[in-house]
């Protein structure tokens, strides 16, 4: 019996590790190389996203409610359709007003912002990417049976890599041995290659993979996002996303809120300068309206949500660390925020992007090149174990 050592236990647990995930991390890491340029790419297939700029004010949330009405509730069976509120970006780009429909469900209207023209329908159910999206969350699964299933696969991902680490090293530990092991061998056979294109390009992905892996584990288990927030901040608490909630005792002091709540804001924000701003309506008694200004239109860590009371405008606590400008975050606080555009890259631009994408690439050939290699050492045992029995 051979004797068990780290070597072989990495080995062993690299092995069977990464065949008992490697469907779920091709899709997954497929589906993350289409993501990581959405922006781009509907800004490319999708051109009715943007609109004429004019010397002309933005309509109000008010006015652009109204505008919409028509389209949102065409039919009798639309009486349960529910208005939420809508997106503003810079001067050439379309709003986006989002609504609930009772078949469809979750859907966005784009409209003009001078003049509230309708633009498009685009209920997100049959939005392309949100299809990809829904693939790499939960493998167009029922979502809380395939988020776990990708959570748990991710998780596996990781020892996976941390194992692949450890057999990369080699035996013998040298300035020859480790600049070898960073070079692919072309003038050898198919099986080596195929070898070297999963031990090689492996090594190179690999800290980025347990990056996007590590920062994407914050959304499938709270014992992790918790203790990755207790890291990095001493040992504090994760202040939680909650929303505010309205004084149902109060009556309202005026008709015109929602112009009021979009006056004051226009004060405070660049609205159609830069950015993005979210004006949210209260749907039930005890809601409070929402605004939310993100100052980079490409990334997320930067937004600030805000609670009105429905009823006089005073402004509400909620939002959990989001409801703090960033600025004014600690800086554990800064890091997680962090967590969505480190994972999708978008933390470093177009530059960082394009390394996820390929990190994502690599990720996703890693389980065929692995599987290539485990079946054909495979085939060749059973072929010396029949030569030898015969």
């Amino acid at each position: 019996m051979k004797k068990l050592s780290f070597r072989r236990v990495s080995h062993w647990l690299h092995l069977w590790l990464g065949l008992a995930s490697s469907i779920i991390v091709f899709i997954v890491a497929v589906t993350g190389c289409i993501y990581a340029f959405e922006p781009e790419l509907r800004s490319i297939f999708q051109p009715y996203r943007y609109v004429e700029v004019q010397d002309k004010a933005f309509l109000s949330p008010h006015e652009l409610r109204e505008k919409a009405t028509p389209y949102v509730y065409k039919a009798p069976a639309d009486s349960t359709n529910v208005i939420y509120g809508m997106t503003y970006s810079t001067a050439n780009k379309a709003v986006m007003l989002a609504y609930n429909h009772y078949e469809n469900g979750y859907t966005i209207i784009l409209l003009n912002p001078y003049s509230g023209d309708f633009i498009k329908d685009l209920p997100l159910k049959d939005d392309f990417f949100r299809v990809i999206l829904a693939g790499h969350r939960n493998l167009w699964l029922p979502y809380n049976i395939g988020h776990q299933i990708v959570g748990y696969g991710v998780l596996i991902f990781v020892i996976v890599i941390l194992t692949g680490i450890v057999l990369w090293i080699p035996k013998r530990i040298n300035k020859k041995t480790i600049k070898a092991a960073f070079k692919m061998k072309w003038k050898t056979s198919l099986f080596m290659r195929n070898y070297d294109l999963h031990r090689v390009l492996g090594i190179y992905a690999a800290i980025f993979a347990l990056i996007i892996a590590g920062t994407g584990l914050t959304w499938s288990f709270s014992w992790y996002s918790n203790s990755y927030y207790k890291i990095i901040s001493g040992g504090k608490d994760l202040n939680l996303w909650e929303p505010a909630k309205s004084d149902t005792t109060l009556i309202p002091l005026a008709t015109n809120l929602d112009d009021l709540l979009w006056a004051q804001s226009n004060k405070e924000y660049p609205i159609g300068k830069t950015g993005t701003f979210i004006f949210d309506f209260p749907i039930a008694k005890s809601d409070a309206y929402r605004i939310c200004f993100n100052p980079d239109g490409t990334t997320y860590y930067k937004r600030h949500f805000r609670f009105f009371d429905q009823s006089d405008l005073k402004e509400l606590k909620g939002g959990g660390m989001y409801g703090i400008g960033y600025e004014s975050s600690s800086n554990a606080d800064k890091l997680y925020r962090m967590t969505y555009d480190i994972h999708v890259g978008a933390i470093g631009g177009l530059i960082g992007r394009i390394l996820v994408f390929f990190a994502s690439l690599i990720i996703a050939s890693l389980p065929i090149t692995g599987f290539i290699i485990w079946w054909k050492r495979e085939k060749h045992k059973r072929k010396t174990k029949s030569l030898n029995i015969g």
